[in-house]
């Protein structure tokens, strides 16, 4: 009976010890990275892919493909009568399907930076305040039609 009663009081302490020592270190580490900016407030968004058709000629030559996220104050999402994402997926269409510069038979870089900053005041424009920090490149793919029709 004795060595029950030893065994749970040694378990209690233990248990009291380990967490006391928990919260020490998580609040020493809480400490360490204080000088370090970080995005605080900001929320990831990701938005559903763009589906471009590309048209050269009057015939449909492929598909741009694009995925994107973009950062934006958490409070400020909260608080918008409609969420941003399909003004900024109009914006990527309209943008990519308007590009005259966008020829996939001669195949040069296309500049991001512009097209992403581009995104950004439009979609804020037409929200009617500044919601969109950056916008984020996940991936941006060309499909040509005859990929698309065989698969």
């Amino acid at each position: 009976m004795i060595k029950i009663l030893v065994a749970g009081l040694w378990m209690s302490a233990t248990m009291l010890a380990s967490g006391y020592g928990t919260t020490q270190y998580l609040a020493a580490q809480k400490r360490v990275g204080d000088d370090e900016p970080a995005f605080v407030g900001l929320d990831y968004e990701t938005v559903n892919p763009v589906n471009v058709p590309i048209l050269f000629d009057g015939t449909l030559q492929g598909y741009v493909v694009i995925k994107m996220v973009f950062t934006a104050d958490g409070d400020t999402l909260r608080r918008l009568p409609v969420p941003p994402h399909p003004f900024l997926v109009d914006e990527a269409f309209r943008v990519l399907y308007s590009d005259e510069t966008l020829d996939f038979r001669s195949l040069e870089r296309y500049d991001l930076e512009a097209f992403t900053e581009r995104l950004k005041k439009t979609t804020n424009a037409r929200l009617g305040r500044p919601v969109v920090h950056d916008v984020l490149v996940e991936e941006f793919n060309y499909f040509d039609k005859a990929d698309v029709i065989t698969h």
